[in-house]
């Protein structure tokens, strides 16, 4: 049996990361895909799908490092479901609605935003920015 999935989104905030007692370093983000139709009453239908992902050990620590609350990302992995349904998971959030969430083992994530878009940024906001030439900080 096979099980994979590839996911291209947006992160929904900055990654988290941990360590499990072990020492096992384990970031986890929020990834949001869209996709838009046209209804059948004519009017554009814009649908948004979340996923949590967790990525772990060295590629938790570059995702940590180096990913950002809006950053494109692309993630291959495995969909993890709830044992007992086969489905997402399903919980109760505090508004006492039901929420199902889908959950994603990274084994590859691939950073899509370019560098220069954070340069861009930090240049906007009026920060000073230091410019490595030989792009040494980049993790891949």
């Amino acid at each position: 049996m096979f099980q994979k999935i590839i996911v291209v989104g947006r992160l929904g905030r900055d990654p988290e990361m941990r360590y499990t007692p072990a020492g096992q370093a384990v970031t986890t983000f929020s990834l949001a895909t869209d996709r838009q139709y046209t209804g059948e009453d004519g009017q554009l239908v814009k649908v948004t799908t979340w996923f949590k992902v967790s990525a772990w050990g060295k590629q938790a620590e570059n995702c940590n490092n180096y990913l950002a609350k809006g950053k494109l990302v692309l993630v291959e992995g495995i969909l993890n479901c709830d044992p007992k349904t086969g489905g997402p998971r399903i919980w109760k959030g505090q508004d006492d609605l039901a929420h199902a969430g889908y959950e994603i083992t990274a084994s590859s994530v691939k950073f899509l935003s370019p560098h220069s878009e954070s340069l861009k940024e930090e240049m906007m906001a009026g920060e000073e920015v230091n410019v490595d030439p030989a792009g040494d900080d980049i993790p891949f």
